[in-house]
């Protein structure tokens, strides 16, 4: 098995399984994928619905995984994953590179995590990446790249996710780091949505401001809507006329948070399969972190960040999408 043909994708979460199946369906027979995630039976339902499609193998972790692919692709959820998955000693991503090594006297190792991730961990795997290349013989070379993701589920269903990626100039020097990430990843997102945003965590600092800002939408555009809904308005064509005018937004225009007015947005399937409140309320609180980090003044993201802790904090809309808010707005009674 060619390693250059070889792609391991580690995290078949919510949003890593739809963007690994989009890649194995689409980059053709003649590349093998490895996965790996901590679900047996995700690993056993990828193989079924992905038969047919081309060589599918499982890996036990990361350790095994960068030692068969050239390029590995994580989507984990969080800081404690990306630690263990990249930097344990006996089954880390790295300790693999190393391993490889000891045997090989050349190679090319690309490692990238896409997943939304606190800039002081990517920046920890982005050193410990830069201090095992270094230990490294002549004739190998190994980089690590944040390529967050925005879309969502259904983003990353439909293929049509948005990349916002990181690589440092000296592993990018002649841009071929760039292209060959970009080239795999257009089999999950849309090649012009691919965006090279500077050095290693750049990527993640364009997805938190931009997760900042959509969840500071998402309760606006839910409080615009629910006044809409109290004063008896048609939501729908209430939408159409934010769409076409200057409270247009993501939110309005791609995922309503009025249940019907989108077949397919997860307000009208009971806020399933979205964006859950709790990771909304995450990332906007990682925009806050970042906001103080560089001494950035904010005024909107506390009241949201309370909004969306009392939301979130109801047995009713817990694990919701976030635009579960219209229907907590909606719901609300006021205390006489």
């Amino acid at each position: 098995m060619a390693t250059d043909k070889t792609i391991a994708f580690i995290g078949l979460g919510v949003m890593g399984y739809p963007m690994a199946a989009n890649l194995r369906k689409k980059i053709g027979n003649d590349y093998t994928i490895l996965i790996c995630d901590v679900v047996d039976d995700v690993l056993q339902k990828f193989q079924t619905e992905t038969a047919g499609t081309g060589p599918v193998r499982v890996v036990t972790n990361g350790f095994e995984a960068v030692q068969a692919a050239d390029l590995v692709i994580t989507m984990l959820p969080g800081t404690p994953a990306v630690k263990s998955v990249y930097l344990d000693a006996t089954t880390g991503i790295l300790a693999g590179v190393k391993a490889a090594a000891a045997t090989q006297s050349s190679g090319k190792k690309i490692i990238m995590e896409c997943g939304t991730i606190e800039t002081a961990m990517i920046l920890e795997v982005a050193q410990a990446t830069r201090e095992t290349a270094s230990s490294l013989p002549s004739g190998w070379k190994l980089a690590f790249v944040d390529a967050p993701v925005s879309g969502g589920p259904m983003g990353a269903q439909a293929a049509t996710l948005t990349f916002m990626v990181g690589v440092n100039n000296a592993d990018n020097a002649d841009g071929a780091v760039f292209n060959r990430v970009k080239s795999v990843l257009s089999h999950m997102g849309q090649p012009e949505n691919i965006f090279l945003c500077g050095e290693v965590g750049a990527g993640t600092a364009f997805k938190i401001i931009n997760n900042y800002l959509s969840a500071i939408t998402s309760l606006a555009a839910s409080e615009a809507l629910n006044i809409g809904t109290k004063m008896g308005l048609d939501p729908k064509l209430l939408t159409d006329v934010i769409n076409t005018s200057g409270g247009q937004c993501w939110v309005t225009s791609k995922s309503n948070p009025v249940p019907g007015v989108h077949p397919n947005a997860p307000a009208s399937r009971n806020y399933e399969g979205g964006f859950r409140i709790e990771l909304c309320r995450k990332v906007l609180s990682m925009g806050s972190q970042l906001a103080e980090m560089v001494g950035a003044r904010t005024i909107l993201d506390k009241p949201t960040l309370a909004a969306f802790d009392e939301a979130a904090n109801d047995p009713r809309y817990a694990g919701k999408d976030a635009r579960v808010v219209y229907k907590w707005l909606n719901e609300y009674e006021a205390k006489k």
